[in-house]
């Protein structure tokens, strides 16, 4: 409850904190299954229905349905014995917003590096995530996430680099 002076109660400011951490918890996830290739725990961060997805280059899609069978054809594609794209996620600077007990917003900073083993190419990008957040079954998940790339290099790899790739199944 708010008190006279129109603040929220330490009840609902710990809830509040409860609530932010829990959807750190998510992005964070959503990240690691992008990088350990995991579609299941990729798909399980997005709503279920309708959702609001601009991945760019990637994709503009109305559900994740849509967006996970991308991933999994580009993440899950295997080259020479092992995956012809190794990603990885850095996501830092959340700036989460609580609207109420199951809608949040929030912005993220993203740096990505990608090796692609087929073109024997490196990207490094930085981006910005605009998401938008619900709790389905319980849980918080993606309603809407917009990427924003600021910029990107695309080098190929030096003569003689060898990747060692150790991940996999």
């Amino acid at each position: 409850m708010a008190d006279d002076a129109g603040h929220r109660s330490l009840e609902q400011r710990v809830a509040d904190l409860e609530r932010i951490e829990a959807i750190k918890a998510l992005k964070h996830r959503y990240w690691r299954a992008c990088d350990a290739k995991d579609p299941v725990a990729f798909r399980e961060s997005f709503t279920k229905g309708p959702a609001s997805i601009d991945y760019g280059s990637l994709g503009t899609f109305t559900d994740a349905d849509a967006l996970t069978r991308v991933f999994t054809e580009i993440a899950l594609r295997e080259v020479d014995g092992g995956y012809a794209v190794l990603d990885m996620h850095h996501g830092f600077h959340p700036v989460i917003t609580v609207l109420d007990d199951s809608t949040a917003t929030g912005a993220w900073s993203l740096r990505f590096r990608q090796l692609n083993r087929v073109d024997g190419t490196e990207l490094l990008m930085a981006a910005e995530y605009d998401d938008e957040y619900v709790v389905e079954d319980g849980r918080w998940t993606m309603v809407k996430s917009h990427v924003r790339t600021l910029w990107t290099i695309l080098r190929p790899l030096p003569e003689g680099t060898r990747v060692n790739q150790v991940m996999g199944r």
